[in-house]
Formats: structure tokens, sequence, C-alpha cells
């Protein structure tokens, strides 16, 4: 089935998959392979050598099994346990941390979505504040290419093929969360984003890469339909989310509002999560996911840290596209006027 396949990796115990069905459709030439994407689920700490670790170590397998890009929750980095300790382990984007997973963009040959990087902007100095970045990497500033020809389980001898690459990855894209999660759940949860992070200024337009154009948002962006939107307005055919839920608004919000963005836009949607115990303080609600253009979930990691895998089928986004034309539909003349209208008496 097209577009929803979840293998599960050798060796990911921890993570399971799970496929939906969707619509039939009718086959059109001989069946191929389609982009294969990867999806990250970690339980990051405030240890950064351990966290890279464990990271690189999904990467690697992720591409061993023919992945093409590899998605990376919010703060695969790290997970501060509190407000000093998360301000004093941020880098910039030419620190050492992003070199790393440039050489392993490189060394794998896989495009990289790393969402949620504690980045220290060139305002750090001053404002002494970091932003919350969302960065994609290619495996070396190339043109997007191919997906690798798909693996099956790795058996004696048999390898990915790859290229001689003499430079690390390139950074293709920088998104900073413009939405900042501040919320109060009385007697659960306290967040407060803006008290130590910046927001940013600007939605990036969406980017080439070998699965299609992917559009950069951030966890608590997916409260926002306006982001989502507005990148398909700009060609995004896949959205992604990298995301640190919590338990209590993960178990009630997180797969229906991924779900109502996906079919809103005729988007796929792409969560990787942290899950389970980051720190003393701190529990990640998990359950990273692939929705497809139709809204159903097509691939989905359960408990702990792991990979799901699935299909981008361009043919079918389009499909629905046209068979639901819902973005021409749509009446901007008319969108932003009710307060205006109700001012005159009309409503």
């Amino acid at each position: 089935r097209g577009g929803g396949g979840c293998p599960r990796p050798p060796g990911l115990t921890s993570a399971l998959c799970r496929s939906s069905p969707r619509p039939p459709r009718a086959m059109s030439g001989p069946p191929g392979l389609k982009p294969l994407v990867a999806v990250g689920q970690v339980t990051s700490t405030p240890d950064k050598e351990l966290n890279f670790a464990a990271c690189a170590g999904l990467v690697r397998e992720a591409a061993r099994r023919g992945a093409c890009l590899v998605f990376l929750p919010e703060g695969f980095d790290y997970i501060g346990s509190d407000t000093a300790q998360t301000l004093s382990l941020a880098e910039g984007l030419d620190g050492d941390l992003m070199g790393r997973y440039a050489e392993l963009a490189r060394d794998c040959g896989v495009w990289l979505s790393l969402g949620g990087f504690h980045e220290r902007g060139r305002d750090w100095p001053t404002t002494q504040r970091i932003y919350n970045c969302h960065a994609l990497l290619d495996p070396a500033g190339e043109s997007p290419r191919p997906c690798p020809a798909r693996l099956g389980v790795p058996g004696p001898g048999r390898h990915l093929p790859r290229r001689t690459l003499l430079s690390p990855g390139h950074l293709v894209a920088a998104y900073r969360k413009t939405h900042l999660c501040d919320v109060e759940l009385e007697g659960r949860v306290t967040m407060k984003e803006s008290s130590f992070t910046n927001p940013g200024t600007e939605i990036v337009p969406p980017v080439s890469t070998p699965a299609g154009k992917l559009g950069l948002s951030i966890c608590y962006d997916l409260r926002f339909p306006e982001i989502s939107l507005a990148l398909r307005r700009a060609g995004a055919e896949i959205l992604t989310y990298p995301s640190a839920f919590t338990v209590p608004t993960g178990s009630a919000h997180w797969e229906v509002l991924l779900r109502a963005r996906a079919i809103e836009s005729q988007c796929y949607v792409v969560a990787a999560a942290q899950t389970g115990k980051n720190h003393e303080h701190r529990t990640s609600y998990g359950h990273a996911l692939v929705v497809d253009p139709w809204g159903a979930v097509v691939a989905q990691c359960r408990e702990g840290p792991g990979l799901c895998y699935a299909e981008i089928d361009l043919d079918y986004l389009h499909r629905i596209r046209r068979e639901i034309p819902v973005h021409g539909h749509r009446r901007p003349d008319l969108y932003g006027t009710v307060v205006a209208a109700a001012a005159a008496g009309l409503a």
C-alpha cells in the first residue's frame, strides 16, 4: 500500500508501528518505490552527548533502511531541567553540535529535519535569550536527489550506496518558532517559553527535498492553522511539527490536531516526538506519527525511543487535491471581515 508503509527496523524493540486504512485508488503504471521518510521518537535529557549518540543511532538505522529524510523532535539536542541549564547548554548554528549533525547527514547520505534546536542567535550577547530553531540539513548542499535504493533488513555484504562527499551537510533552512508555549494547566502543567526564548519573526518558504516540498513548524505552532495554510499556499506538500508535548495535552489534543492540519491543508503531516521521562520534572507524551493528506495515520511510534516509517506518495496527494479542491474554494475576500461587519450592524 503506497504512502503508508511502516516497516519496523531491526533492533528497535521499544517502538511499534501502526498503519491505518485509507480509500482505495487505481494503480497508474507499474508500482515503484516512493520516497521513504523516517520519524524519530527520543527521550532527550540534559546530557547532550548521550542525546547525540541516541539520535545518531536512529539516523544511521534509517539510512540503512533507505530513508532519504529523517525527522528528529523538538529538543533533540537536550531538554534542560530548568531555565538556567537550558540557557547554559545552548549553542549557535555554527557550533560544534550542529557541525556534528552536518557530518552525520553527509556520512549517511540523508536529509535531516532537526526540530527545536536551542539556538544562541547573534543577539545572544545583548538579550541572553535563545531561539527555538528548526534546522534542515541536506547531505552536502546539493539539489534534491532521489531517495537511495530501499533495503530490507541488511544482510552480509549489503550496504547503502554512498557517494564521495568532501564537505559536511549544508544548512538549507532555519525556522525560528513563532508561537511560544505559555500555558498553565492548574495543578498539572506550567510552561513559560517566552521567559527565555525570542519568538521568530517569519514563516520560512517550503523547501524542496527528495520527499516533497517541506514546510517547517515546531510543536506549539500546531495549534495555529494559519501557519499550515500559509505554507500550503506557498506550495508545501509535507508539513512537519517536531514536538515535545506534555502527557496531559498530548493525550487530549496531539493526534486530532495533527490530523486536522493534514485534512485542511491536504498535506502529509510528519511529527517527531519526545517520549518518556526527560528529567525529574518533565515527562513527554510521545506517539510520533505521520498523517496522509486524507487524514489517516499511516505510521506511529508507540512506547519508548525508536523510529516509524512512511512512504510519501505525491500522486495520491495531488489526486486528493483534485477531487476535493478546497484550496481553490477558499474565500480570502471574506476572511477577517466579521468584526467590521458586526460593527456596521450587518451581523
